[in-house]
């Protein structure tokens, strides 16, 4: 099924290159990792219970999904203390056990900041809702009503319905471009920026190592809350009334980038030895690559960004893939990408990608490809067993998204539920009952069984993550791509290393004209000389 070559293994030598750069980065989602206190719901100390099997991958970094203070009616991205732990996930205390073992195992931590908005529960919005001239009036987005008591603009909710709220202590509508109980930050106030670097502080006081930010693009408003126009015409299905706007007055302010720069002052502050602590922005919309180049360029702004090139694409194409690539040239000055398949907002891509007979092929090179790619690369959490999305009923469903859109939206809770430790009962999870079932078919895929199989998934992850961690074509070159019908062609070069990369995104074999002749690094399905089997990939240092 897979071969790698041993002495491919061995590390290259060459100048020292920031840690973060090339860092492959595991994906935690603290609810459905680990449960160690038996409640249903997992927890930072489980977290820190399983470390050990993050660090047997071979990643460099651990990014944790919010687990502050929240009413949780947006799973912790509806933040009603910035620098506190929810009871659910245990104290900070327990925060701090979990930093210092996985600094122990040589793992960094990044964690989540949630810039846009807060709970409607925070406090500041407490304050701010109170009257319209205490002195957080202003943290918030508030606007009157037109004459006719309308909104005052035409934005739509990410999650359906109109983006404001009446508010009767106020008299005034405010914003929330997802749930109502998510009220905007007024990302132009320059109280709310202090506010929130004093948040960045007191994480990286506690020896955090980077952050993820959550839906950067949406920090800034049009203050003149002008109405979005109309979509222009589309062949792709509009679920939601967001759908039918361009999004361009109540999010992407040109203003986003000085704010930018607020952040990576207080970032540079607190770079080590081993360099800078990383920051890397989640960007969505329609003008993600142009706002991701913005966010990343030059050296005084975020070290990377990601966006949904592949986490909602119904098909993987070698075009899409080069698509992807082109976007981010290894010139001087361009920012620096970061690329996942699966999150915790996306269907699994293995139910998304291929017809269920081909899944573990196809999860042996998608996971290979991911390696290959120009970038930092982030895996989901049981991406490396390659789980699959679990259908939940609409009466277990949890995701405020996915009932309010019932049923003309995939469910994130299909991509949610708890990892599958061991292959018995819950699968190891450490409750009878978790808040999600874990999926019949996903509990055949256990950490327990495929650790006791060297020919498994998850070993194959090890091996891929040691190749590219040995390869600084791989982990820090150029890239130049080619798209050929299903055939996938990478080259990557870096220090006189150049390693060719061959991809089959079909499961009908292929012909290659030439098959590159060198060391094969790694051979990932069917190769044969001159054909590529179904999902074949084929790795080679010439």
């Amino acid at each position: 099924m897979a071969s790698l070559s041993k002495t491919a293994l061995a590390p290259q030598t060459g100048p020292a290159v920031q840690w973060w750069r090339g860092a492959a980065i595991y994906q935690i989602y603290p609810r459905s990792f680990m449960d160690a206190n038996g409640d249903g719901i997992g927890d930072l100390p489980g977290i820190t219970q399983r470390l050990g099997h993050v660090a047997s991958l071979g990643v460099d970094a651990i990014w944790i999904s919010p687990f502050f203070t929240s009413p949780m009616k947006d799973f912790g991205y509806d933040v009603s203390d910035y620098c506190d732990v929810d009871p659910i996930f245990g104290t900070l205390a327990d925060f701090d056990v979990l930093v210092a073992r996985a600094h122990q195992l040589r793992l960094k931590v990044l964690i989540d900041q949630v810039y846009s908005h807060t709970s409607d529960e925070h406090a500041w919005f407490v304050e701010s809702r109170a009257s319209r001239d205490n002195p957080k009036a202003d943290w918030y987005v508030w606007a009157d009503a037109k004459p006719d008591g309308t909104p005052p603009s035409n934005w739509q909710s990410v999650f359906g319905g109109p983006a404001w709220t009446w508010d009767a202590r106020r008299g005034q509508y405010y914003l929330h471009n997802f749930l109502s109980c998510q009220p905007q930050l007024n990302g132009h106030n320059r109280q709310v920026q202090n506010a929130l670097l004093h948040v960045a502080r007191f994480w990286l006081d506690r020896g955090v190592d980077g952050f993820r930010i959550d839906a950067l693009n949406f920090s800034m408003h049009d203050p003149d809350l002008r109405d979005n126009p109309p979509a222009p015409p589309t062949d792709r299905a509009r679920t939601r009334p967001f759908d039918f706007q361009r999004k361009i007055h109540n999010m992407s302010h040109p203003d986003i980038p000085g704010f930018i720069e607020r952040i990576r002052a207080v970032t540079d502050e607190y770079a080590g030895d081993e360099g800078a602590i990383f920051t890397v922005a989640e960007v969505g919309g329609d003008e993600a690559e142009t706002e991701m180049k913005a966010f990343t360029q030059g050296d005084a702004r975020l070290n990377s960004a990601y966006g949904f090139n592949f986490l909602y694409a119904d098909r993987l194409t070698p075009g899409l893939v080069c698509a992807a690539l082109a976007e981010w040239p290894d010139e001087e000055g361009m920012g620096w990408p970061s690329w996942a398949f699966e999150n915790h907002d996306a269907p699994r891509a293995v139910s998304r990608w291929c017809a269920p007979e081909h899944r573990d092929a196809f999860a042996r090179m998608k996971l290979l490809l991911l390696a290959c790619l120009r970038g930092n690369i982030i895996l989901y959490q049981g991406e490396e067993l390659g789980l699959t999305q679990v259908d939940i009923p609409f009466e277990q469903l949890q995701d405020p998204e996915a009932i309010a859109n019932w049923p003309l939206t995939l469910s994130r809770d299909g991509a949610r539920t708890p990892m599958p430790w061991e292959s018995e009962g819950e699968g190891g999870f450490g409750a009878a009952t978790p808040w999600l079932p874990l999926g019949e078919e996903n509990l055949a895929r256990s950490v327990a069984v495929q650790d006791a199989d060297p020919a498994s998934l998850l070993a194959l992850t090890r091996e891929i993550i040691a190749l590219r961690k040995a390869s600084s074509a791989l982990r820090h070159g150029s890239a130049a791509c080619q798209a050929d019908g299903a055939l996938l062609r990478l080259e990557r070069l870096s220090q006189g290393e150049r390693v060719v990369c061959l991809f089959n995104l079909s499961p009908d074999p292929i012909s290659v004209i030439k098959i590159p002749q060198g060391e094969t690094l790694c051979s990932i399905n069917s190769v044969m000389p001159d054909v590529l089997g179904s999902y074949g990939a084929l790795v080679v240092r010439v």
